[in-house]
């Protein structure tokens, strides 16, 4: 995501892949909306289920795994139950180690995010426990490069 503060909104033509994802009641916070903490389970929901799918491998019994580094969320507008959202996902960077993801969330006929989140997976090692920092999976870097603009 660009630094400056007067970013436009991202539209559905930025993202490169896309997961519908089922609100539920619970979703919904006092006031009405989507729980911001909510939007980070859809942010997990749509990098991890396209992972398993992509790869066609369960990624948790690899021997290097991805771990949430770095979250971010930019909140546009209010969506929530009952209507369906829509993940847009696109992937800014690939490293040795590291893949930077953004993911649009849609709700409605909306061309513009309602938000857009930054999701940082680095790769540690699955087979000790200290869990050392190590290069990802070819399996994964194949199924992540597909995502890139």
């Amino acid at each position: 995501m660009p630094d400056s503060p007067n970013r436009s909104k991202p539209t559905r033509a930025d993202y490169v892949h896309w997961r519908t994802i089922t609100t539920r009641w619970r979703d919904d916070d006092a006031y009405g909306h989507l729980n911001n903490a909510t939007y980070y389970e859809y942010f997990d929901t749509a990098v991890n289920a396209y992972l398993f799918e992509a790869t066609g491998t369960n990624v948790r019994h690899l021997p290097q795994i991805g771990v949430v580094a770095e979250t971010s969320c930019r909140y546009l507008r209010e969506i929530g139950f009952p209507e369906p959202v829509e993940a847009g996902l696109v992937v800014d960077k690939v490293g040795t180690s590291s893949i930077v993801y953004r993911i649009g969330l849609f709700q409605g006929d909306s061309d513009e995010a309602a938000a857009e989140g930054r999701f940082v997976h680095v790769y540690v090692d699955n087979t000790t426990p200290e869990r050392a920092v190590a290069p990802m999976p070819d399996v994964i870097r194949d199924a992540v490069t597909r995502l890139l603009p």
